[in-house]
C-alpha cells in the first residue's frame, strides 16, 4: 500500500473532526456494513504498525487490523511497512553510515532498539518496532487480522512460507480466528499470494492492486483468490458487482476522505481500509 506522509497534529485533528460527521457505516452500527480495517493500525492517530496504533484501533472497534509482514536478517518476522527504515525510525542516528537501511539487513536485536514513534509525535517517543507474533498476541480474541506479505523485491518466496510457518505454530489462534471470520492474508505479488495459498488454503487470500483489474485478471483471480483489494480510486459499481459475481470479496484502500468513505460504503464493498477507523465505528 502507498506510504503515508507524517500528519501534523493540527491536520490530524481537522481530519478527525470532518470524519466524525460521516454517518456510521461499520459493523458497530449495522451488521451488513463494510468491515472497518485499520490501515497499519489506527495510523492517522498513532505511529503506524506499532503497538500503540494496534491498541488504539482495537479501542476504536475496528473489525480488522491491517499489518505488513517483513523478515529480519536473523529470520524474525516483524510488522513494518517500508522496505527501508529511514522514514519512521531513528535508524540513521543510531546506526550512522550503514551501506543499507533495509529491514532485512538488520537483526531483531538491532531493530528493537529503534524509536519508531518520535517521527509521528513526541508523545510516542521510544515506541518500538514489534514482531508479527506480538501483533497476534494483541489481536487474538479481540479483533481481526489482515496481514500483507511485503512486496519488497529483496524477499523471495520463503517469506510467505515463513509466515505460514508462524501461523501453523499457533493452530489455536488460526482455528478460532477463522471460525470468527477474523483472519486474512493479502499481497501485491501474485507469486507470494499463491505460494501462501498453497501452504494454507483455509486462510482467505487477497490480491492487492493499485490499478483496475481487467476482466481477464478477475476471472483468473477467481480460480484461487478470496478477495480482490484495489485502490479505492479505481473502484466503481461495475467492479464491485463483478467481483461479487465471481464469488470474491472486495476491500478498498486507503480511504480517509469523508465523501469517499460514503461512496465506497454505498457501492457495497466488503471492507474499507482506512487510517481513521473511528470515523466508521463511532457515532
Amino acid at each position: 500500500m502507498s506510504a503515508l506522509s507524517k500528519l501534523s497534529t493540527g491536520l490530524a485533528a481537522s481530519i478527525c473532526l470532518a470524519l466524525a460527521l460521516i454517518p456510521t457505516t461499520g459493523h458497530a452500527a449495522e451488521a451488513d456494513g463494510p468491515d472497518v480495517i485499520a490501515h497499519r493500525g489506527s495510523s492517522g492517530m498513532a505511529p503506524e504498525n506499532t503497538a500503540a496504533a494496534i491498541e488504539l484501533a482495537i479501542d476504536q472497534n475496528a473489525d480488522f487490523v491491517e499489518i505488513d509482514v517483513q523478515r529480519t536478517k536473523d529470520g524474525k518476522l516483524v510488522n513494518f511497512h517500508d522496505c527501508t527504515l529511514e522514514r519512521t525510525t531513528n535508524v540513521e542516528e543510531l546506526y550512522p553510515g550503514r551501506p543499507s537501511y533495509r529491514v532485512a539487513d538488520f537483526t531483531w536485536a538491532q531493530l528493537r532498539r529503534l524509536d519508531a514513534g518520535s517521527w509521528f509525535h513526541e508523545r510516542y517517543a521510544g515506541e518500538p518496532i514489534i514482531t508479527v507474533a506480538e501483533v497476534i498476541r494483541r489481536v487474538e480474541g479481540r479483533t481481526g487480522l489482515l496481514a500483507e506479505i511485503s512486496p519488497c523485491d529483496h524477499y523471495d518466496l520463503s517469506l510467505p512460507a515463513d509466515f505460514a510457518d508462524l501461523l501453523a505454530d499457533r493452530p489455536g489462534y488460526v482455528r478460532e480466528a477463522l471460525a470468527a471470520g477474523e483472519l486474512g492474508v493479502q499481497s501485491f505479488e501474485t507469486d507470494d499470494a499463491t505460494a501462501f495459498h498453497e501452504l494454507m488454503p483455509e486462510i482467505p487470500i487477497g490480491f492487492l492492486d493499485a490499478t483496475r483489474p481487467t476482466e481477464g485478471e478477475l476471472v483468473a483471480l477467481s480460480t484461487w483468490a478470496d478477495q480482490v483489494n484495489p485502490q479505492y480510486t479505481v473502484t466503481d459499481q461495475a467492479l464491485v458487482d463483478r467481483v461479487h459475481e465471481l464469488g470474491m470479496d472486495i476491500n478498498v484502500w486507503t480511504v480517509n476522505e469523508p465523501g469517499a468513505m460514503r461512496t465506497m460504503a454505498g457501492l457495497g464493498v466488503d471492507g474499507i481500509i482506512t487510517d481513521y477507523p473511528q470515523s466508521l465505528t463511532q457515532p
